[in-house]
């Protein structure tokens, strides 16, 4: 377990090696909540929390997955009620894109 505190303002890439090296053996299923975040980028959610992800670090996790034996994803908490600029619902929906493209046997283009 890891508490908030301790990502804010770094990279989670090295946090995310530690989980792919205890993880690496078995099926994985991620599921990504979006009250995760902090509410200045997701504020479409039941229980907002201030001092929460940014974008980036989700996208760090997210990306960090690639190569991992997932067998599936979610994103849950989105209450697009709670937001009217519909801005959660674009972090989630790109946020459920970046998953779909770390599953196994998505390829991937360098360059």
């Amino acid at each position: 377990m890891v508490q908030a505190e301790e990502c804010w303002n770094r990279s989670l890439a090295p946090l995310m090696d530690e989980v792919r090296a205890q993880v690496q053996g078995g099926p994985v299923y991620l599921s990504f909540d979006i009250d995760g975040l902090d509410p200045a980028y997701a504020p479409g959610t039941g229980t907002p929390e201030i001092g929460g992800l940014t974008t980036v670090q989700a996208l760090e996790i997210i990306r960090g997955c690639r190569g991992l034996p997932l067998v599936g994803c979610d994103l849950v908490e989105v209450a697009p009620v709670y937001d009217p600029s519909g801005m959660t619902a674009l972090v989630g929906a790109n946020l459920l894109y970046e998953m779909l493209c770390v599953l196994p046997g998505v390829q991937y283009r360098t360059g």
